[in-house]
């Protein structure tokens, strides 16, 4: 069975972070790293298709993606679920809980997931003391919002194969900055995922991956997808790919 595990013990210390030297992120003063720090409560370890955060849940805590994948996603009652975005090392979780007292949306593990755990009520003093960070949180709810507007217009707007080619070339720059590949250049996600994200059946899924497989730009695994022509998959669907800017993180 999939499962959380909360660790109170500092296993990783802030000044040691291993995604602070990545060049995607910009860097903390001094004041900032030293608050973050007494910020941070502990971490949190997730298995796959473990629940992180429950739509309609009260958390008393931020999270901020240390390793690992994972989604966020709204149901129905029957079941039947859209996949909002993904989440890699970096992104923050559980913001929406805090401002509007419960979370609109759950987030799922897709693979073993470890997370910093920050108390929200200390949030009002990040506000107040340090409004550099209290900036950096505004730029990620902001740049939250300019991928959700990129993903609707996709469902919205480009056809099956655009979708597919552009949600799989979205999550291979973004792992790609993160330094996520060992190796092969794998997505763990299933066809049901790619479905649940592109809004369209697992039969119509099935056939647009297939015509990106024959076109030799991604190879489908058994629970996960390996992109072999990424500018490929830019140009089928038309997409000039993320930002080159520098990122916050908490």
């Amino acid at each position: 069975m999939s499962t959380t595990r909360a660790t109170h013990a500092f296993k990783t210390p802030c000044e040691q972070c291993p995604l602070r030297p990545l060049p995607t992120f910009r860097e903390f003063s001094r004041d900032e790293l030293d608050f973050v720090s007494k910020f941070k409560r502990g971490e949190l370890a997730a298995d796959a298709g473990a629940t992180i955060l429950v739509e309609g849940a009260h958390s008393a805590h931020l999270f901020t993606i240390l390793s690992g994948w994972g989604f966020r996603y709204k149901a129905l009652e029957d079941g039947r679920r859209q996949i909002l975005n993904y989440v890699m090392p970096g992104d923050l979780i559980g913001l929406q809980g805090t401002i509007m007292g419960e979370m609109q949306h759950s987030v799922e593990a897709l693979s073993p997931v470890s997370l910093c755990v920050f108390e929200r009520d200390k949030l009002m003093t990040l506000y107040n003391k340090h409004p550099s960070l209290a900036f950096d949180i505004t730029w990620m709810a902001a740049q939250e919002e300019r991928m959700l507007d990129e993903h609707l217009l996709s469902i919205g707007r480009r056809t099956a194969l655009e979708r597919a080619a552009y949600l799989i070339a979205f999550l291979f720059q973004r792992a790609n900055r993160l330094k996520l590949f060992n190796g092969h250049k794998t997505i763990p996600i299933t066809q049901q995922h790619v479905a649940d994200t592109l809004g369209l059946s697992i039969v119509h899924t099935n056939k647009t991956l297939r015509k990106l497989a024959e076109r030799g730009m991604i190879r489908w695994q058994e629970r996960a997808c390996e992109v072999l022509d990424p500018d490929g998959l830019m140009s089928v669907a038309e997409w000039d790919g993320l930002s080159s800017e520098m990122r916050p993180f908490l």
